[in-house]
């Protein structure tokens, strides 16, 4: 009798510990950084509770070489966005933008000389930028973080981050162009990977053994493994730029994953804290 008593003690307390809990901490479902998972209810009481920081995840839809998935930028960007949010601990993750610039059609140029990579202008993509950001200024957010994980776009980040946080001067609402997000693949991955014993050459640029590895490190399931030893064309004609993939690792990867994630988290951190209070 005592022990059922207790159990029925110990339910009602920590039923009046949840309902006295914030909406955010109350509902399982808010464990998600995506803001695709809420409902429009548990969104908003997030962002009455201090979420007001919305990461807009720029991926990309291109050819990755024999070895790699079309959707490599898209499924990476998501992947590091979500690992991103938790480390902020006050952000959510918007749907990945993945119609991004990759050249031009007529006549073809850069990726879209490959099936399977998608283009838009980039007027376009600036239009879309800013509608995501406008949507987001309008729901409450007070920084909007724009990550790309492709280098075509990087100076698109910035024209319209530069454009909103002119025309929105007089408000609480900035939007910050990440770039030291894919700046960090171009240099300091690069250090980590021939401090670990890379060689340059395997490194490349594109589907090389770092863009490879990053990719294993976050998403095997999207790389041929069978296919990393390759057999060069002529002129990247396999879309392998620059480097050599076959010894591409995880364990390699995961040196990227750690620097994209704590220095851009660094980043934001460092925007946000210099925004007038």
């Amino acid at each position: 009798m005592i022990a059922w008593r207790s159990l029925i003690f110990i339910s009602a307390v920590f039923t009046l510990w949840s309902l006295a809990l914030p909406p955010s901490l109350a509902s399982p479902a808010n464990a998600s950084v995506f803001l695709e998972d809420q409902t429009w209810t548990e969104l908003r009481d997030l962002i009455g509770a201090g979420t007001t920081t919305i990461i807009i995840p720029i991926g990309g839809t291109e050819q990755n070489g024999p070895a790699m998935a079309l959707g490599k930028h898209n499924v990476r960007v998501k992947f590091l966005a979500a690992k991103i949010a938790a480390r902020l601990g006050n952000a959510l993750v918007a749907p990945v933008i993945s119609y991004v610039p990759e050249g031009t059609v007529d006549p073809p140029t850069a990726h879209m000389k490959f099936p399977g990579t998608i283009t838009i202008s980039d007027k376009t993509f600036e239009q879309l930028l800013e509608s995501a950001a406008r949507s987001f200024k309008l729901h409450g957010f007070k920084t909007i973080v724009l990550i790309g994980d492709h280098g075509s776009y990087q100076a698109d980040e910035s024209h319209v981050a530069d454009r909103l946080n002119a025309e929105w001067s007089k408000t609480p609402v900035r939007v910050f162009a990440a770039l030291e997000y894919y700046r960090i693949t171009q240099r300091a991955y690069v250090d980590k990977l021939l401090a670990a014993g890379a060689k340059r050459s395997e490194i490349g640029t594109h589907a090389g053994l770092a863009d490879t590895s990053l990719m294993l490190a976050v998403d095997p399931s999207l790389v041929r493994k069978d296919r990393l030893a390759r057999t060069p064309m002529l002129n990247a004609g396999d879309g392998v730029y620059g480097g050599d993939p076959a010894r591409s690792s995880a364990e390699l990867g995961q040196l990227g994953v750690d620097l994209i994630v704590n220095g851009t988290a660094e980043a934001i951190q460092g925007f946000v804290e210099k925004q007038p209070k």
